[in-house]
């Protein structure tokens, strides 16, 4: 294990997002705080409670979890693409690091913005709307599963893509409908019976589920569920990133 090279690139890539943090970060806050203004606060008039909880509570988990994963796969995905398209990876692979360092290197990178943009969602919410934690630590250890995961799945995108146009394609027609659709503004159960099911069948929607349980203490679904499909997901993504950058498909060629 290089650790020197492998830390050197965690370095990098920590600090290429955070050095431009007007457009890794504050968007995100200011993001959510135009949806808690516009959705919490206009819509409670309506819609005063879910589940015993107020919501403009009710749609914070979501937001946590929408800033979260998205900053999670941009970072990765942006990055490796860049590198593709400016002919500066096959600088990076002649370097002293193997597939692996390289891949996880990425990751942890998009793993950190993740869990920032994400932790940073929840002090807004817990400043601005006196959110309560649930459970601190499984809030944590939720975000963090859930940033690797989509790291993971970042890095995976920039190395299929080929071009913005591929990457953009594939985020907004996967991505953020699978986020709308995973339950941030709503509880499932306020579906008729064939959407539900749907929702069942959308990963986000235990990501979402899991971190307002978490947050919260209320879920749509058991939350081992969650844990296991967040688990999963890291599992699936991260094996498939490092196999992609280990075997050097879609990259060397």
């Amino acid at each position: 294990m290089n650790w020197v090279g492998f830390s050197t690139l965690i370095k990098r890539e920590v600090g290429r997002f955070f050095s431009v943090y007007r457009q890794t970060v504050l968007p995100g806050l200011i993001t959510s705080s135009l949806y808690i203004a516009i959705f919490g606060f206009t819509l409670e008039q309506r819609i005063a409670e879910i589940q015993g909880v107020p919501y403009t509570l009710f749609i914070l988990p979501g937001l946590i979890m929408m800033n979260t994963l998205t900053n999670a796969t941009a970072n990765t995905s942006s990055s490796m693409l860049q590198m593709k398209l400016l002919q500066q990876l096959p600088d990076l692979l002649t370097a002293p690091l193997s597939g692996l360092e390289i891949a996880l290197a990425y990751i942890i990178g998009g793993t950190v913005r993740g869990m920032v943009n994400g932790i940073l969602v929840l002090i807004l919410g817990v400043v601005l709307i006196k959110m309560p934690v649930y459970d601190l630590f499984g809030t944590i250890v939720f975000i963090f599963l859930v940033s690797w995961a989509f790291s993971s799945m970042g890095l995976l995108l920039g190395q299929l893509s080929e071009s913005w146009d591929q990457l953009a394609m594939m985020q907004n027609f996967f991505l953020t409908p699978l986020s709308f659709l995973g339950g941030i503004f709503y509880s499932i159960y306020m579906l008729p019976d064939w959407a539900q099911t749907l929702s069942l069948i959308n990963p986000i929607y235990y990501m979402i589920n899991g971190i307002r349980y978490t947050t919260l203490g209320v879920s749509d679904s058991p939350v081992f569920i969650s844990y296991t499909m967040a688990l999963i997901l890291t599992l699936c993504f991260t094996f498939a990133s490092i196999y992609l950058m280990t075997t050097g498909k879609r990259i060397k060629q």
